[in-house]
């Protein structure tokens, strides 16, 4: 069985680019690892960081000649890629099996498998459902029996039953990092330290935020009363096997800079604790990435934990602050902390922890947002002093409840998922239209984002924090006068915020 694992070509962010933050999406070593134990020939592409475009992608998959190809996707907004590659896989050869994943795909067979030439569908966590899928597929078996799968037959989308998660994690194997483009990754001097890559110790998360799409993908899928429930679950590999993936990325690869991409990093005290202890001994000259919560931060600091994450390498934070209102965080589920407790936390990271840089979400364009509500968002930016506040336009994701209630209520304005992107508001709130709020987020970047800000950034005595305010400049200088020799406004805002083309996409 010949594998073909692709991230297809996409529009990036303007603030994305081979020198600084293209990553390495976990899904393609860690299923190409699963499959190639399983005595599978694997090949992966890459499409980002190798700037292969869609002509050249063309000639790879004619040249490779594979039986599958799969691909997958957690954001909505780049949907529309990945049906472009299935699409132009059947053209090259209507017998090749397309098989896509990830959380999108997972949430919305019906849309798909209806209406794009795909034959199957691994719904939720892959590594095991595609494995057996794929085993069937060689020996000329029946799929229907496979847990975790949906496909088109008879006129109507077949969903099979659920499958557990994998209980174990550390059983999985080591993640093939030699299929992948690692002298691509992480190439900035600058951004997550000189020689980022991505990483997770752990998959899933404790809490089912409304708005958030991440925890359903890994969250536990079971059949009730003949409906499939959905609950969050949380595993995480053991330290041990962490810290042997981190040996591989740091000693074979030269990774100084980990970025880890646990939707909640810091859930287990125990676990940050033997992290750190272990990773200190291990004396590596590394830094890392989280994204952690707030609540969780203040109870490690209490147990003398974070104090060690942070000698271990802890650089740089972020956490989901999301609103000023208490009222709003409950509103979105997300009643586990409170405004008081990201004040605290972003206090104690400010004066006890300065070189930890500071990043928090704020999402804007609830219902009931006006024009003072999203005041009230910037001066509670500028209140807890974050380094960077990203200010994200609510967005109802697939599979969330945000999405059904936004569906249910007629509030999305717009359908198409080209514009998901979290910078466009797809829908108005109670009193501001969609164009209130598109001018409303950019303008609070703006004012948030001046010469003060990044003087100050740039003064600090902590390299690494001193450095991110440098990539920020570069980086927005090369957007300005790339801007000015295409003879387009470098002063308007949205040559920093829209997605844009690479030269190389259509290649």
């Amino acid at each position: 069985m010949n594998v073909l694992l692709v991230a297809p070509p996409r529009l990036l962010w303007p603030y994305m680019n081979e020198q600084d933050n293209f990553m390495m999406p976990q899904s393609l070593p860690c299923l190409a690892a699963v499959l190639r134990a399983a005595g599978m020939q694997v090949s992966v592409i890459d499409c980002l960081p190798q700037k292969v475009g869609w002509a050249t992608l063309e000639r790879r998959i004619r040249e490779l000649a594979p039986d599958v190809v799969a691909a997958g996707e957690n954001h909505a907004l780049y949907a529309g890629e990945v049906l472009k590659l299935v699409e132009l896989v059947k053209r090259i050869d209507p017998r090749i099996v397309t098989v896509l994943g990830g959380a999108h795909f997972t949430n919305l067979p019906d849309r798909y498998l209806r209406s794009h030439p795909i034959d199957f569908i691994v719904r939720g966590e892959g590594e095991i459902t595609f494995r057996e899928l794929l085993k069937a597929l060689d020996a000329g078996t029946p799929t229907g029996d496979i847990e975790g799968i949906a496909y088109y037959s008879g006129g109507a989308v077949v969903q099979t039953p659920p499958r557990p998660l994998i209980a174990d994690l550390d059983s999985l194997p080591l993640p093939a990092f030699d299929l992948m483009p690692m002298d691509r990754y992480g190439r900035a001097k600058l951004l997550f330290n000189s020689g980022g890559v991505t990483i997770h110790h752990s998959r899933g998360c404790g809490a089912r935020c409304s708005f958030c799409v991440w925890w359903t993908q890994m969250g536990e899928r079971k059949i009730t009363a003949g409906q499939e429930t959905l609950t969050p679950r949380w595993r995480t590999k053991s330290v041990e096997r962490t810290l042997a993936e981190i040996e591989v990325l740091h000693k074979q690869y030269g990774r100084r800079g980990l970025v880890f991409v646990d939707p909640t990093f810091n859930l287990d005290s125990e676990w940050n604790d033997e992290f750190a202890e272990a990773l200190l001994k291990k004396g590596w000259p590394i830094h890392w990435f989280a994204f952690m919560r707030a609540d969780l931060v203040l109870r490690d600091e209490r147990l003398g934990i974070f104090d060690k994450l942070v000698r271990s390498g802890l650089a740089h934070l972020c956490i989901g602050v999301e609103r000023a209102e208490d009222a709003d965080l409950k509103d979105w589920s997300k009643k586990f902390y409170s405004k008081n407790q990201s004040v605290e936390t972003f206090r104690l990271l400010k004066t006890k922890y300065p070189q930890v840089f500071r990043q928090a979400t704020f999402i804007l364009g609830t219902r009931n947002e006006t024009p003072e509500t999203i005041e009230r968002q910037l001066d509670f930016a500028r209140l807890i002093d974050a380094d960077y506040p990203a200010f994200h336009a609510a967005t109802p994701f697939p599979g969330t409840d945000f999405w059904r209630e936004a569906n249910d209520k007629k509030w999305i304005e717009v359908e198409d998922f080209d514009y998901f992107d979290m910078s466009t508001p797809v829908m108005g709130s109670e009193t501001m239209t969609r164009e209130e709020l598109d001018l409303a987020i950019i303008e609070l970047s703006r004012r948030y984002v001046g010469v003060r800000w990044l003087l100050k950034g740039l003064a600090s005595r902590t390299p690494y924090r001193r450095n991110m305010y440098l990539w920020w400049l570069l980086v927005s200088g090369r957007i300005f006068i790339d801007s000015a020799r295409h003879f387009i406004n470098p002063f308007s805002q949205e040559q920093y915020t829209r997605l844009v083309k690479p030269d190389w996409y259509d290649h």
